[in-house]
């Protein structure tokens, strides 16, 4: 097995095929500063071409899932060049050098289990977007917080929200910054599942993740891209992308295995 990625603002851990990726920055609330945001991608990328990975779950350390953006990023906004143009360039190059790094969580082939308590706010909504799954504790609260500083959401609120929750209560958040409950997150269908507290919630959503880890993981990620693809074309896209997937990539192997456990009442053993 690689090595795991040397990281100063996450805490990384891989057991039984299951990769931990907590934010560790609990004295600051996890805030996102420029090191995290690299980190996050150099991770995703790592769980992505690293066979033992068959899940991963995203999750804080401390009090909160994540606080947002940390303030201190702004100071490095000045104008870095005497021509605005320019300035304004580089502003764009930067913001799409965040966009990618949150990207990495919807191009990692393996399936990302969101687990947020606490505090869930700003750039962890942008963040937890691109997850395939997202899980709360009953006290998390979820708020889109780009209003309330004077920016508009550029990382990929505004953009993945719509496809997750009823639009008018997309807009109704964005535009106020309100507050969102666990409860009402579950009912937009934003949040897949409530826990307790957040003991039952890294119990649950470890127990799904273990699932998913037994499952032939071929199959795991076919199924996470063929998902991704249907979502952003049409079905007659979809089903001719699904039908040349199974083509190319449906292993003999695993239909094998999967099916000789299943009469033998045991757990399938798949090639990673």
């Amino acid at each position: 097995m690689s090595d795991l990625p040397s990281t100063e603002t996450l805490a990384l851990h891989l057991e039984d095929h299951i990769l931990d990726i907590k934010l560790n920055r609990p004295d600051s609330a996890n805030a996102v500063n420029q090191p995290m945001w690299v980190e996050l991608q150099a991770a995703f990328e790592w769980a992505d071409r690293t066979a033992e990975v068959r899940a991963v779950i995203l999750s804080g350390e401390g009090k909160h899932f994540c606080a947002g953006i940390d303030l201190s990023m702004f100071a490095g906004m000045a104008t870095v060049h005497e021509d605005p143009s320019r300035a304004n360039e580089a502003f764009v190059e930067h913001v799409q050098g965040l966009q990618r790094n949150l990207q990495s969580l919807r191009i990692c082939r393996k399936p990302v289990l969101a687990a947020t308590h606490g505090a869930c706010i700003g750039a962890a909504i942008d963040m937890i977007c691109y997850a395939d799954m997202r899980y709360c504790a009953a006290e998390t609260k979820f708020c889109v917080k780009e209003i309330d500083i004077g920016i508009v959401a550029d990382v990929g609120t505004l953009q993945n929200l719509p496809g997750l929750m009823p639009d008018g209560l997309v807009r109704e958040l964005a535009l106020t910054g309100r507050y969102m409950d666990a409860e009402e997150a579950k009912e937009s269908g934003f949040i897949t599942r409530v826990y307790a507290d957040r003991e039952a919630l890294m119990t649950g959503v470890r127990d799904i993740a273990r699932q998913l880890a037994e499952k032939t993981p071929l199959g795991v990620r076919g199924t996470k891209r063929v998902l991704n693809y249907a979502r952003d074309h049409t079905v007659e896209d979809g089903l001719e992308y699904v039908a040349l997937w199974n083509a190319a990539m449906m292993s003999k192997i695993d239909v094998e295995e999967a099916m000789t456990a299943k009469l033998e009442k045991r757990l399938p053993k798949f090639l990673d």
